[in-house]
C-alpha cells in the first residue's frame, strides 16, 4: 500500500482528502494541532485500520516512522478572521511548517504536494487569474501574513524541487465549500448560512460588486488528487470559474434558505480582493479536469449540512479559542 501523510488533517478540505485517500486504498497518516481543525471531521476515521492520526503542530520537528510515498501539506489557517487573530502562527506554518516538511520528503524520498492559495494573486490587476501572473499583494497589509507565508512557501518548495531534485507539487486553490465548513470562521458561504438560519440579516462588505468564484469540495479534491499524480512541478490553479458577484451571491442564498432576511452592508476590510476568478486552462490541459458541481448543486448539498447542526453549534457566535495557542 502506497503511504501518504496529510497535514492539517482534521480541517474542512484536508478531511475530505483523507477520505479520498483511503477510499483509493492508500494507507494514510492524519496530523493537526487542531488550532482550526475539529477532531469530529475525521473522527469517522478513528476506526479505519488504515487511518492513524498524530497531534502535532508541524512548525515543530517532524517524525514519521518508516517509509512514505506521499505527503500533502494542507496544515495552516484559510479564513480572515483566523489568520488575523493568529498571524504569528499563520506565518510559521507557511515557513517553518513547510521547511519540516520539505526535509521529511526529501529524507522520505516522497513526493510532496503543498496547499497554495488564490491570494497569492493578491488583489489582481489582471482577470481572471492564470498561473503566470505574479500578483498585487501589500506584504504589510494585515492580510499579508497569509499571502506572504503562501507566497514563501511556493518558493521554498521550488527551491528544493531545483536544488535537491526533489519531486514537488503546487496546487493553488480558489474558494471552496462544502460539508464540514466552520459556520463562523468567516468565509463568506458559512456567514450567510450562519445568518440565514438564524434569521439574522446578510452581512456583505462594501458595496457586493466584488466577485469570487466557488469550487465544491469533490471537484477541489479530484483536481489535487489529479495534480499529485501528475509530473508537472510548477503551481496549477483548481477552481471553478463561475463568477458572481457577492450581492448577486447573498440573494442567492436568501432564495435557497427561503429566508427573507434583507441584505445589509459594512465597510470593505483592507486588501480585500475586488475580483476572484481562476483560469484553469492549465488544469484541463494537463489533468483533463474540469470542476463537474454547479454551484446550486453544491450550495443545496452544502446548506442540507449547516442544517443539521445542533442548536448550540448554529448559535456559537465564536467556534475558536486561540488562547492556548498565542505565547505572549
Amino acid at each position: 500500500m502506497k503511504k501518504v501523510l496529510i497535514t492539517g488533517a482534521a480541517g474542512f478540505l484536508g478531511s475530505h482528502l483523507c477520505d479520498r485517500f483511503l477510499n483509493e486504498g492508500f494507507q494514510v497518516i492524519g496530523m493537526d494541532n487542531f488550532i482550526t481543525g475539529d477532531s469530529k471531521n475525521i473522527s469517522h476515521l478513528f476506526s479505519n485500520p488504515n487511518f492513524e492520526f498524530f497531534e502535532h503542530d508541524v512548525t515543530e520537528f517532524v517524525k514519521v516512522d518508516g517509509n512514505l510515498d506521499y505527503i500533502l501539506h494542507f496544515a495552516s489557517p484559510a479564513s480572515p478572521i483566523d489568520y488575523l487573530k493568529i498571524p504569528i502562527q499563520t506565518l510559521k506554518v507557511g515557513s517553518l511548517g513547510t521547511h519540516n516538511l520539505l526535509g521529511l520528503a526529501k529524507s522520505k524520498k516522497a513526493r510532496i504536494l503543498i496547499a497554495s492559495t488564490s491570494e497569492v494573486y493578491g488583489d489582481p490587476l489582471v482577470h481572471p487569474q492564470a498561473e503566470d501572473y505574479y500578483g498585487n499583494v501589500n506584504t504589510i497589509g494585515p492580510r499579508g501574513v497569509y499571502d506572504e507565508a503562501k507566497r514563501f512557501q511556493e518558493s521554498i518548495t521550488m527551491a528544493y524541487h531545483r536544488f535537491h531534485g526533489l519531486e514537488t507539487r503546487i496546487v493553488r486553490i480558489f474558494n471552496t465549500y462544502g460539508p464540514r465548513m466552520r459556520l463562523n470562521d468567516g468565509r463568506v458561504i458559512p456567514a450567510f448560512m450562519g445568518q440565514a438560519l438564524r434569521g439574522e440579516d446578510l452581512t456583505v462588505f462594501g458595496d457586493g460588486s466584488q466577485t469570487r468564484s466557488f469550487c465544491y469540495v469533490d471537484d477541489q479534491v479530484e483536481g489535487i488528487f489529479r495534480l499529485l499524480l501528475s509530473d508537472y512541478s510548477y503551481p496549477v490553479n483548481i477552481g471553478n470559474p463561475n463568477e458572481i458577484s457577492i450581492k448577486d451571491f447573498a440573494e442567492e442564498i436568501i432564495k435557497l434558505t427561503g429566508t427573507k432576511q434583507k441584505i445589509i452592508y459594512k465597510e470593505l476590510p483592507v486588501d480585500d480582493p475586488l475580483q476572484r476568478q481562476p483560469n484553469i486552462s492549465l488544469a484541463k490541459k494537463l489533468l483533463g479536469w474540469i470542476p463537474k458541481i454547479g454551484r446550486e448543486e453544491g450550495m443545496q448539498k452544502t446548506f442540507e449540512y449547516f442544517k443539521k447542526l445542533s442548536p448550540e453549534e448554529l448559535n456559537k457566535r465564536e467556534h475558536k479559542d486561540f488562547s492556548k495557542h498565542i505565547k505572549n
